[in-house]
């Protein structure tokens, strides 16, 4: 085991048991260029729960100072905060454990696979897109499946939006920038340079990830040695594409681009011979990542509390001012 599993391992002890799924990720557990490794930075972990108001009231016995003010209102009325607003999930930030910095987002196991199999918010199912350190796994086909399925759309949707030929990187490049467009973050609080901070050093894990689903698909042709693809780009095959996408994309492309009563099959041949898939299914993925951003940021300013948000807010403009400077 790794040093940096080992003590996110460590720091998952600290809290409560009762996990599906759980997961660490960002520049403290993965290499971003640009980022020092071995600063002492934030790590982030998202805690997939069965029973989010369970989960909360086991949590407040054992971390009740977490919490911002919202923990007098009971762990019942944080379960429903973390459900019903935002992208179902309630965060927990710049909290110092055992020395190190951490944030953690806690979500229902429910609101997960939704994501994960719908694009609902692309919210997780756009952070599972990346590589992430898988720290605790329960067994659950449908789960299992949820996550194969997002990784399989991710693909799909990349296809669309690339080129006949491309290589690996462009296609990880690709899929990673997914859930930041439409995102309010990447033009207030984010470095711009971010996809590609993330992708250029972390290609083996990138592959490591999506070489299972690329070698099952039969409409490209795959050189693993200089990692070049190609890929039908018949509008038979594109279409074939548009009916395979997460079923919340489908339904924001009909409503982006329908003009009149229009069914699904219509609205996709239209797009598909007109040659306009692509521009479609970005705006689509913009509308939900545009939604949820806000969302989940507006919910985080009242889960964090006006002083962590303050700090939090000032850390991400550092992180974007450095991305300026460094073009």
């Amino acid at each position: 085991m790794s040093a940096g599993k080992t003590l996110c391992a460590s720091l998952l002890r600290s809290f409560p048991d009762d996990m599906a799924f759980a997961f660490s990720y960002g520049s403290a557990v993965f290499q971003q260029t640009g980022y020092n490794q071995k600063a002492n930075k934030m790590i982030d972990f998202v805690f997939a729960v069965d029973n989010p108001c369970k989960w909360h009231q086991q949590n407040f016995e054992k971390n009740k100072k977490h919490y911002s003010f919202l923990k007098y209102l009971g762990a019942q009325r944080i379960a429903r905060i973390q459900d019903d607003f935002g992208a179902g999930i309630y965060y927990n930030t710049l909290v110092k454990m055992d020395g190190q910095l951490m944030k953690y987002g806690v979500v229902s196991t429910k609101t997960l696979q939704d994501d994960l199999l719908q694009w609902k918010t692309l919210y997780l199912s756009g952070r599972l897109h990346k590589p992430v350190m898988i720290l605790k796994h329960k067994p659950s086909r449908l789960l299992q499946h949820a996550l194969l399925s997002n990784l399989e759309g991710a693909v799909r949707v990349a296809l669309l939006l690339l080129p006949e030929r491309f290589n690996e990187e462009q296609l990880y490049t690709t899929i990673a920038g997914l859930s930041y467009l439409g995102d309010f973050r990447m033009i207030v609080g984010e470095d711009r340079n971010k996809v590609s901070n993330i992708v250029k050093p972390n290609l083996r894990h990138f592959h490591e990830l999506y070489s299972p689903i690329l070698t099952s698909m039969d409409n490209i042709e795959w050189n693993t040695e200089n990692s070049h693809i190609e890929q039908d780009k018949s509008p038979k095959q594109t279409l074939s594409l548009m009916f395979k996408l997460p079923k919340n994309l489908q339904t924001t492309i009909v409503r982006n681009t329908s003009t009149r009563n229009e069914d699904i099959e219509e609205i996709f041949h239209k797009l598909t011979h007109s040659g306009t898939s692509s521009d479609a299914v970005i705006q689509g993925i913009q509308t939900i990542v545009k939604t949820s951003s806000w969302t989940q940021s507006l919910k985080t300013i009242l889960t964090a509390g006006a002083v962590k948000s303050v700090k939090y807010s000032s850390e991400k403009l550092k992180k974007m001012w450095k991305g300026w400077r460094s073009k």
